[in-house]
């Protein structure tokens, strides 16, 4: 062998043997048509929405099956539709799922997000015991930031979370409307007596925090805390560790700036009262789905990490955070995935990913040994 070819090949080979071993995609269902959620079902299925008013099932390695029916009407206008959908924490016994969608209002003119509660039937294929538990207040005209994400608590309340509507963004600041705001509710659709707004004159009830521009992740860690991460205007997004009655900022602060450019408001990045963000991002990687892992199925490195979905980059983003909460690393994986939309981990403590464009669900696939 020539041996001035040899390093060559060594080197080709150790790359060779480092890609081969790196985590890879692998396709779980395709044929979807702009995907926005999955959850998992017992026994190994999926249940994904479509932006434009679909939900499906389907088998890993299959392909979707028809829409399910009893979904009710959304208004599928620019960022609205079919959003997020989680499955109850007894859903095997229950049969009930939760899902947000864009309401429309009874004249057609004006939408909100709203938040329903069903039953989805053993054979798969219709929802019943429809109820609308939740609707933002108020309505209004428009087609961007709903938000929305859904998170259930050990104790059986739902956590989600509001866009500020673009329009309605000042209305982030005040109590009197659920715009760009998480709120808190029973499965019911009923207040929990321990919300902080509950006994404040002129506040919504539902509101547990305020100050928030459009949240498409939110996720529990494993001690129970609540994290939410938010699209900023042009620069700004934000990864916040959420507690009740804290004020977020939006629009009063902000690292981002107007689309165009030019300051927004005051031009203020701080203020007393307002929280400051764990994470933010400049330039924005526009954010959109969000889970801390809690497997170990990808080893130490990874364990605990956030992992945050880019529509903008189009690629998979891992955060990790130090005992103090504050940024230790920062990863970006999987640079040509395409826009992703939601990234959850699924019951066999792998990472799940909603490509929206690509119409697909993809898995990681964690290194071979």
């Amino acid at each position: 062998m020539n041996q001035r070819l040899l390093p060559l090949l060594i080197a080709l080979g150790f790359t060779a043997a480092a890609q081969a071993q790196s985590p890879q995609l692998e396709t779980v269902v395709d044929g979807l048509k702009t995907p926005w959620a999955v959850a998992f079902l017992p026994g190994g299925q999926l249940l994904i929405t479509e932006r434009d008013g679909q939900m499906r099932t389907a088998a890993p390695g299959g392909r979707p099956g028809a829409p399910i029916q009893g979904v009710p009407a959304v208004d599928a206008i620019g960022q609205g539709g079919l959003l997020d959908v989680v499955t109850d924490s007894d859903f095997a016994r229950n049969r009930t799922i939760y899902f947000c969608y864009s309401e429309p209002s009874a004249d057609k003119k004006t939408n909100g997000t709203a938040l329903a509660r069903a039953r989805l039937s053993e054979d798969l294929k219709r929802l019943t015991d429809v109820k609308v538990i939740f609707s933002q207040q108020p309505k209004m005209e428009g087609r961007l930031h709903f938000g929305c994400r859904i998170v259930e608590t050990p104790d059986g309340k739902l956590f989600m979370s509001l866009g500020d509507r673009y329009k309605g963004m000042d209305k982030a600041q005040t109590l009197d409307s659920h715009i760009g705001k998480i709120v808190r509710v029973g499965k019911d659709g009923s207040v929990p007596t321990d919300n902080p707004f509950v006994k404040t004159a002129g506040a919504l009830p539902e509101i547990w925090s305020l100050g928030h521009r459009n949240s498409q992740g939110l996720t529990l860690d494993a001690q129970g805390k609540l994290w939410q991460h938010e699209h900023g205007p042009q620069g700004g997004d934000e990864l916040n560790l959420i507690n009740p009655k804290l004020n977020y900022g939006w629009p009063v602060i902000t690292y981002g700036e107007n689309y165009g450019g030019g300051r927004i408001g005051d031009g203020l990045a701080a203020k007393a009262g307002m929280e400051q963000p764990v994470v933010k991002w400049v330039p924005s990687i526009a954010p959109a789905g969000l889970v801390r892992l809690r497997s170990a199925k990808y080893g130490p490195v990874w364990q605990n990490s956030f992992f945050v979905g880019s529509l903008k980059f189009g690629h998979l983003e891992r955060v990790r955070l130090d005992a103090d909460n504050r940024p230790a690393e920062q990863e970006k994986l999987f640079p040509d995935a395409g826009r992703i939309r939601d990234v959850r981990e699924g019951p066999d403590g792998l990472l799940y990913l909603v490509l929206e464009g690509h119409g697909r669900i993809v898995r990681v696939k964690p290194t071979t040994p």
